[in-house]
């Protein structure tokens, strides 16, 4: 069966196969960005300080002709003076390397990130095979990078011959011009035309750059086999489950803690259990444990009960034994009904306190004996 064929590969890559793929230094890359960019870079520079730079360029030149009567007395001073110059002269050129280099690094991590892989220094011997590169001198790729030689060719050309034809009047005016407003129409036709004939390169970047992405996407998909796999693979691997088990763990106790502000009362330990109720005195329903929690996920369900002034009351032994015997969105055993039942008409019997009208005694409930469970949750003997 041809399962792993580029036909078949129709599912987009899974974060763990692009991640794997980065580690081995395969990240979508277009050469036409940083070029681009170089280049345009470093002629937007030249075209704002061109001046400047060509007159100190020629003062540092016209400066190695001239010499003292203390250089022709002493030739080795001749290797200082010229050091000199090329220090200047490397100053001058510094703006040019930062904003170049810059722009390379910027314009090099645009389409695929920037990513540092010592697999890609190492040397790779399936390369040397014929095959392979029989593949990749006649495969699409090739094609590709062909088609896009001619394109790149053939936009600078018809940028070329536009420039050329609509210079063509002006650069015979030279020949009648005094030489520094011929040199000086000269530098500002060679600039504007290396300007144009740059920003037609930025016209294939912006073509290869998606289409690099796309192109390697398109490489890196999978078979819906190859996605089942690996989705079984991490899910076998122990901290994955571990991962997702702790994540249910705590969406489960995030529901649970929001149905706290539905409960009529939260019974607590005082510190080390909690549990929430709810009950609905119009129907003929047992009383609805709602939320349960010990140590920390008790203070989470205290709070929440503070917040949404749902009344709390201490009754060690009975928020014990709902806590050990009564599942999430179950109804309390009926062994407990009484003790609920005393509870919940107490706390019922707080809403209609009016002025005049005690308030009904708070209860002791009694949990019965086979209901008495210790901190660990085993049942207490009598």
């Amino acid at each position: 069966m041809a399962e792993n064929s580029s036909a078949e590969k129709t599912e987009d890559p899974t974060e763990r196969k692009l991640r794997n793929a980065r580690e081995e230094g395969q990240v979508a890359r277009s050469v036409e960005l940083p070029a681009a960019a170089v280049t345009i870079g470093a002629i937007l520079t030249l075209f704002f300080i061109g001046g400047y730079w060509i007159k100190q360029m020629a003062e540092i030149f016209a400066s190695g002709f001239k010499f003292d009567r203390k250089t022709l007395d002493n030739p080795d001073l001749m290797v200082t003076a010229f050091a000199h110059q090329m220090g200047e002269a490397f100053l001058l050129i510094v703006p040019v390397l930062l904003v170049t280099a810059v722009l390379a690094i910027l314009s090099s991590g645009a389409t695929g990130g920037y990513l540092f892989s010592l697999k890609n220094t190492l040397p790779k011997f399936s390369k040397l095979s014929l095959l392979s590169g029989f593949k990749r001198m006649f495969g699409a790729n090739a094609a590709i990078e062909l088609l896009k030689a001619i394109l790149k060719f053939s936009l600078v050309t018809i940028v070329l011959w536009a420039l050329v034809s609509r210079q063509m009047d002006p650069m015979m005016q030279l020949g009648q011009m005094a030489i520094e407003p011929a040199l000086a129409a000269a530098g500002w036709m060679i600039a504007e035309s290396a300007l144009w004939l740059s920003l037609s390169l930025l016209v294939i970047a912006l073509i290869d750059a998606p289409y690099q992405k796309y192109s390697f996407i398109k490489r890196m998909r999978m078979t819906k086999q190859e996605v089942k796999d690996e989705m079984k693979d991490m899910e076998g691997q122990p901290e994955v489950k571990q991962q997702i088990r702790r994540r249910q763990r705590e969406m489960a106790n995030n529901r649970m803690i929001q149905k706290v502000q539905d409960a009529d009362v939260v019974i607590t330990n005082p510190e080390h259990f909690a549990v929430a109720l709810s009950y609905d005195p119009t129907g003929d329903g047992a009383p609805i444990l709602l939320a349960k929690g010990s140590d920390h996920m008790a203070a989470r369900i205290r709070e929440e009960a503070e917040k949404h002034g749902v009344e709390m009351f201490a009754a060690p032994p009975l928020a014990r034994a709902l806590y050990f015997s009564t599942e999430v969105d179950q109804a309390v055993p009926e062994t407990l009904y009484l003790a609920v039942a005393q509870v919940i008409a107490y706390v019922f019997s707080l809403a209609d306190v009016r002025p005049g009208v005690a308030p009904m005694l708070k209860p002791q409930p009694k949990v019965p004996a086979s209901m008495l469970f210790d901190a660990n949750g085993k049942l207490m003997t009598s």
